[in-house]
């Protein structure tokens, strides 16, 4: 492995000079057991060169890690690399010169033939120049469903959303909660995502998360998306958790019968031992709709003063995208690779499911892409409200919906 990494940094970099070991604090907010798990594949990986990783773990959600991330890069204080998500977040940290320009790594390792979609490097690119090596493709559009509480219930597992939300009063008598949710805001405007992905058609979807029509996002189509996170945050009422890993938790325990999360929860069942199709079902679109986002993770270099930090840092860039890191990384983390070219015959039923849907190009962009930060605050306070108040109605809080799309940037 460390010849493979030495012969890997050779390619990947353009001045072939020899540079000296260094340290690399590496940022992150992958703290569950799938997740870290997953991130120690990257450390291993980069350990087995000259130089080290030091773990720079930050407990709590991307929504807490990153402004603290951001702080520290902006007051001066950079790690070696970051995680951030694919998108807009850090447009003004490029713009302002705090970000390392890695287009000779993606330039010497082909990334613009291997990365699939292109949309994701495209993620990565401001005014022709490469800033982030993206590391995985994450989709939010799948519910995950408990053998163990639907036998308790008596019924079947549902096929679909509709099946689910019917199956809602035999879960009840059977003292499981329908649907876990965590307490954290994100995790409920990511309940809203993926109904909205599975509910409408993909003209519909663009219509409002891409052009940015208001018209549409307070249109009949809405409408039922809406209703539908109205059924949504009834529920889950009794899911009394914080955390989307302990949500997680109680489907995997069959103390509730589904949660609607993304792909990364597939660590969690992996680390408890469970089986995709034996002990629980995955459905992407919701049953529904086989199409999925392609939001994800990407890596981040704070520009450095130090030749060898710099070095190294290019060197972890190209070892991200290399086949074998692709493979490790994402059979841990449950995640899709960005990578087209590589075998993953040994991943589980559920991404097996992902990849199917991504080989026949059914995709859409994340939203962390079509909209700045601000306006995807605004949307968050905005469900947040709605999923905890329930005397707002379905009418008011689409209102306020379109309202935002119509003025987003």
């Amino acid at each position: 492995m460390k010849t493979l990494s030495k012969l890997m940094a050779v390619s990947a970099l353009v001045s072939a000079s020899a540079v000296g070991a260094a340290e690399l604090e590496v940022t992150h907010w992958w703290t569950s057991g799938g997740e870290a798990a997953a991130v120690a594949e990257l450390a291993k990986a980069f350990n087995a060169t000259e130089h080290d990783w030091v773990d720079g773990a930050i407990a709590g959600s991307g929504g807490v890690a990153r402004p603290i991330i951001i702080s520290r890069i902006i007051g001066g204080e950079p790690m070696g690399a970051t995680q951030l998500n694919h998108g807009r977040q850090a447009e003004e940290m490029i713009e302002a010169g705090l970000l390392l320009d890695i287009t000779d790594v993606a330039e010497a390792n082909g990334w613009a033939d291997i990365i699939n979609p292109p949309k994701l490097l495209d993620a990565c690119t401001v005014d022709g120049r490469i800033y982030c090596a993206p590391v995985n493709i994450h989709s939010a559009q799948w519910i995950w469903l408990s053998h163990e509480a639907f036998a308790k219930a008596g019924v079947p597992v549902p096929a679909n959303w509709d099946e689910f939300t019917a199956s809602a009063d035999a879960l009840r008598a059977a003292d499981v909660v329908p649907l876990a949710m965590g307490q954290q805001a994100w995790q409920t405007e990511l309940a809203f995502g993926a109904l909205a992905v599975a509910l409408l058609d993909q003209t519909t979807w663009s219509a409002v998360n891409i052009d940015k029509d208001a018209a549409v996002a307070a249109g009949a189509e809405y409408t039922r998306v809406f209703k539908a996170f109205d059924d949504a945050r009834k529920l889950a009422v009794g899911s009394n958790v914080n955390d989307w890993n302990q949500a997680t938790n109680l489907v995997i325990t069959g103390q509730a019968g589904g949660q609607i999360h993304g792909d990364w929860a597939q660590g969690e069942f992996q680390v408890a031992g469970q089986v995709a199709g034996e002990d629980y079902t995955c459905l992407p679109g919701l049953g529904f709709t086989e199409v999925l986002d392609t939001g994800g993770d990407a890596f981040y270099f704070p520009v450095q003063d130090d030749a060898d930090v710099e070095a190294a840092q290019k060197e972890l860039a190209a070892l991200l995208v290399s086949p074998e890191v692709q493979v490790a990384f994402n059979l841990k983390k449950g995640s899709l690779p960005i990578r087209g070219d590589i075998d993953l015959s040994s991943a589980n039923d559920c991404m097996q499911k992902g990849l199917k849907i991504l080989a026949a190009g059914n995709v859409l962009p994340g939203g962390n892409i079509s909209f700045t930060q601000d306006t995807l605050n605004q949307m968050g306070d905005l469900m947040t409200a709605f999923w905890n108040d329930h005397s707002i109605t379905v009418a008011d809080v689409q209102a306020k919906y379109a309202s935002i799309i119509e003025n987003a940037d």
